[in-house]
């Protein structure tokens, strides 16, 4: 089983960026995180690294229905969007499989509750 679903776009990355956080909020999630990979390379570091953005991205009802079924699955939230740039007019958008991630917690409710928000992140990156 695969841990991620993915689509190319061909826009440059600034613009998936802002399709992507458009898409995730049309689909019910918002950003609570956003973390710019390039740049804390650059500061961190001084690497120069291809632009690269996770977005963590949470339905606020399904983590709420998650963490009343399994109080420590907070480890796994929020759902990571990752944002790169593969060239300067193509840019990949992947999302975590949430029921991938899950698979080492054993409780069926989580499971159910992952497998909506799978069909959601799903729904997301395929309208791209």
């Amino acid at each position: 089983m695969g841990y991620y679903f993915s689509k190319t776009l061909p826009v440059e990355f600034d613009e998936a960026v802002r399709r992507a956080t458009e898409a995730l909020k049309k689909g019910g999630f918002g950003i609570i995180t956003e973390i710019d990979v390039r740049r804390t390379f650059m500061d961190k570091l001084g690497i120069d690294f291809r632009n690269y953005r996770i977005l963590g991205a949470c339905n606020p009802r399904l983590a709420y229905e998650a963490l009343q079924l399994e109080d420590k699955v907070g480890t796994m939230l929020p759902c990571n969007v990752v944002v790169q740039e593969i060239t300067q007019d193509r840019t990949e958008v992947a999302a975590i499989d949430p029921v991938a991630s899950m698979q080492a917690i054993e409780n069926p409710g989580l499971k159910a509750s992952a497998e909506r928000v799978q069909t959601l992140l799903r729904n997301v990156i395929d309208g791209l």
